[in-house]
This record gives structure tokens, sequence and C-alpha cells, in this order.
């Protein structure tokens, strides 16, 4: 009795909090692993959407919709999630969600045709974004802060985790069995996790009179608000951004919902989310840090099975398999994130973290056409160990000086600016590759003309090659040199890609020095203001 009194500092009230009631625990397990089911989904069909893409007979513009659905539906419940939890409670919350994911995952698997897979998709991810936010809320709220270096790695890593080994899983199963097999593989654990879910978790109670005063206008204009702008930042780099139809029509969407939404979120009685945890200084840095922490996840997720499949011409499982290496790292690091979060100053730790990844995107603006697993597997163990140094501590610092009460909302947010980032991240990414590709496209082509000596040399020796071959000598050199014009220009872009994602992390790492140390986790009121 004696020694968890000490651990527990001078507080004695504490000493019952220092054991963890085993039902609790396991409880929490199942909620993680719902959690990782969820997320592991967004990226599951990354590096298969060829396969989908055949089985249903979709145009590859429709193709993408199969993740951008998933997206869009995701981000609006991540918020909502924190009201629903008040409501009903965490318990029917996270059953039902758990149960629903799974109904939606068989839903998708028996998909017809790609209208049929895009509403399937977007149930699966409206629902499974209810799992995510209660995981964290739940990781403050029921584990004594002398835990939070044990449970905070392992909620970081399984949002880390799930995006990178993604297409590594995705690319193996749709390459063992078929495409339905990424959503069938849901299945078993889905209904273990419901059963779980159910039976085990009784940490709140829902507050049924919530509903009252709900908030309709407000989740009207939330939900127009971000799944607009979540449909603009896919659309727009594909096609040329206002100047297409949809997507101007989707912005106007998204300004007038945005508009509303803020204004509703700061003058109803019970708004849909709560923006006031933003005062908490701890937790606006936590969640900025967050979304470019988003833009890290996601955006390098999505940039390397880009270049591996354009410039190298790998398959899914192949992409995966050269990728595995970032998840290892991440994996071997969480431990040690878990044992420095309790022993260092997490301003230290998200700035090692920050430079690392800036380390690990400066030696990718070498890129060449030639590089595979070897040289990428440098820059792949910096984003795996750095991901994990940075995200425990935010997570942290974000969540972890808030009051109970507000907790459960923070959550929805923190989750939310994540994932906005990944969204802005993978939009910018792709307006750079697009423009910069078109641009050094034509300064490269400028050298290759006529004119030029040595272009017309080769121009010579490649037509003289193919036409010993029977090809028509001058046509198929001109594509070939073309070709290869094309290449160099993408592979340049990628590295303005590198250079740019150099630059924001650098600067963060400067940044971090910034933010106030926190104190000793508070519970109770303290940590409000």
């Amino acid at each position: 009795m004696s020694n968890a009194t000490t651990i527990g500092g001078p507080a004695a009230p504490a000493v019952p909090e220092e054991h963890i009631d085993p039902k609790k625990a396991i409880a929490f397990l199942a909620m993680v692993f719902g959690m990782f089911m969820a997320i592991l989904d967004i990226q599951i069909v990354s590096a298969s959407l060829a396969e989908i893409q055949a089985g249903l007979s979709a145009s590859s513009d429709e193709i993408s919709w199969v993740q951008t659905s998933y997206l869009i539906a995701e981000v609006i419940m991540i918020p909502l999630s924190g009201f629903l939890g008040r409501l009903v409670s965490t318990r029917i919350l996270f059953s039902v969600s758990a149960a629903g994911f799974t109904a939606a995952s068989i839903l998708c698997a028996t998909a017809t045709n790609i209208d049929q897979m895009i509403v399937y998709r977007a149930i699966q991810g409206f629902i499974g974004g209810g799992m995510i936010p209660s995981v964290f809320a739940a990781a403050f709220t029921i584990f004594p802060p002398s835990k939070r270096t044990i449970v905070s790695p392992m909620i970081g890593l399984v949002a880390t985790l799930a995006p990178t080994i993604g297409p590594t899983v995705g690319g193996y199963l749709s390459n063992a069995f078929s495409w339905h097999w990424l959503f069938l593989v849901n299945v078993i654990p889905g209904i273990a996790v419901a059963i779980a879910a159910w039976n085990l978790i009784d940490f709140d109670k829902g507050d049924r009179s919530l509903l009252n005063k709900f908030d309709w206008w407000g989740l009207a204009a939330m939900a127009a608000f971000l799944g607009s702008l979540e449909y603009v930042l896919e659309e727009g780099p594909r096609n040329d951004w206002l100047q297409d139809h949809a997507v101007y029509y989707c912005s106007i969407v998204m300004v007038v919902g945005g508009l509303t939404f803020f204004y509703r979120a700061f003058t109803a009685e019970q708004p849909i989310v709560d923006l006031y945890a933003f005062k908490n200084l701890n937790f606006a840095f936590g969640s900025a840090f967050s979304f470019v922490l988003g833009i890290g996840l996601y955006g390098l997720t999505y940039i390397y099975p880009v270049y591996l499949g354009q410039i190298r011409g790998y398959d899914a499982l192949m992409i995966g398999e050269a990728l595995f290496v970032s998840g290892l790292c991440m994996f071997l690091t969480a431990p040690v994130a878990g044992f420095l979060s309790g022993r260092m100053d997490p301003r230290i730790m998200i700035m090692i973290g920050f430079i690392g990844f800036a380390a690990g995107t400066w030696t990718m603006t070498n890129l060449t056409a030639d590089w595979d697993f070897n040289e990428l597997l440098v820059p792949q163990i910096f984003r795996g160990v750095s991901l994990m140094l940075c995200m425990v501590p935010i997570n942290n610092l974000a969540l972890g000086t808030l009051p109970p009460a507000r907790l459960k909302n923070a959550s929805g947010l923190f989750n939310l600016m994540r994932n906005l980032g990944g969204a802005v991240g993978l939009a910018v990414i792709n307006q750079i590759l697009t423009d910069r590709g078109a641009l050094h496209y034509a300064q490269l082509s400028e050298n290759v003309r006529w004119g030029n000596p040595e272009a017309e040399d080769m121009m010579a020796t490649m037509s003289k090659n193919f036409a010993s071959h029977g090809l028509d000598g001058p046509t198929t050199a001109l594509s070939k040199i073309s070709g290869m014009v094309h290449q160099q220009a993408s592979l340049l872009s990628f590295m303005d890609v590198f250079y740019i994602l150099t630059l924001l992390f650098a600067s963060l790492a400067v940044f971090a020095i910034l933010m106030r140390k926190p104190g000793a986790p508070a519970s109770g009121g303290g940590g409000g203001h």
C-alpha cells in the first residue's frame, strides 16, 4: 500500500486510482483494436485501388472516391462523437460503432458497382469515425497520470502504425485472396470488439437530457463545412480548382457552412463541438502539431507509393514490402517513446522528432529514378522513429492538461486536426506534383530540342537502334525521349515536395521550444485555463 502512495506522489486520495481494474484494461484493449480497424481501413485500399477498379469496372476518376467518401464521412463523425459519447455513454457509442462498422464492411465486400461501393464506404467511414476519439478520451479518463507512459504510446502507435501498414496489409490481402478480403477481414475482429465493448465498458453514463438542446443547425453546418472542405481538397488539384463546377459550388457550401458552424459553436446553448478547449494553450499548440503530423503521416504514406508506382513500376505487394520498414520502426520506437515521455521534457522530444522528420525528407531530395528499398531505408527509418517521438508527447501535451469534463470533445477535435492535416497535405502535395511537374517538363523540353547537338546525337542513335529492330525509328525514339523527360520532370517535382516538407518540419522544431512546459497532469478543473 505504502508503495502505491510513493508512486502517486503526496496526494493520498490517488492510492486507489493507481490500481487498474483488469476489466477496464481489457475493455480499453478492445477499444484500441476497434480504433486500429477504423484507421487501417482508410489506407488499406490505397495500394489495391487498381484491383477494386477492375472488379467494379469503374473509371480512374471514380475509383478515388472509394477513399474520399470514407474520409469525408469519417471527418464529420469524429468531432460529433464527443457529443454522442456524452449523450448515450461510451459503451453504447462504441459498441454500436463497432457493430455498424462490421456490417458496413460486409456490405462493401458485396458491392457490385462503384456507386454502391461509394455509399457503403461512406457508411463505414461515418460509423468507424465514432470509435477513434472515444479511445483517446478513455485513455486519459480511466488511467491515472502515472500510467500514461504506457497508455499514450499505445494509442499513438495504433493511430500512426495503422495508416502506415495499411498499404502493406492491403497489398498482401488483395494479392493472396481478392479485393473483397480487404473488407471481410474486419468481420470476425469487429464482432469480437463489439461484444467486448458491450460487456466490459462501464466508465461513464449517458445524459439523455442533452438531446433537448441538440443543435441541429450546428450539425448540418458542420457536416456541410467539413464534407465540402474534404471534397474541395480531394478534387481541387485534379480538376483545376474553382474552374470545375462541383468544386466551385462545394467551396461556396464550405464557406457558408463554416460561417454558420462557427457562429453556432459560440452561441448555441449546447454546441455540437466545444471550441473553448482551444483556450487551453497546450491543447491549441498540440492540435496545431497534430495537424502537421497529419501532413507527415498521410502525406508521406501517399507520396512513397506514388513514386514507387509511377517511377519504379511497382505493384501493390512490392510497394507494401518496400514501405514496411517505417511501420517496423514505429513499433520498435513506441516503448522507447513511452519510456522517454516520463523522463524528458516533451518539448525537446517533439523537437527531436520534427528534426528527425526533416532529416528524413531532406535525404529524399537527392531522389533518382533508380531508388528502391536500399536508398529508401534511411528516410523510412527516420520517418518511423520521428513519428512516434512526436506523437506520444503531443498526445500528452494536448490532452493531458484538460479537465475530464472537456476530454470527450477535445479528443474529437484533436483527432480531427490530424485528419484535416492529412487532407490538406494530400491536396497541397498533389497540386505541387502537378504544377511543378508541368513547369519542369517545360524547362527540360526547352533543352531537348533540335539545335542541341547532344539531343540530336541521342535521337539519331536511338532511331538507328529502334530501326534495326524493325520499328519506326524516329517516332519510337521521340516517344522514348519524351517519356524520359516526363520521368525526370516528375522526379524533380517529387524533390520539390520533399524540400517543402523539410522546411515545414524544421520550422516546427523551432516552434516546439515556444510551448509552455506542462505541469503535472491536472485532473479536476485546474487545467482548463
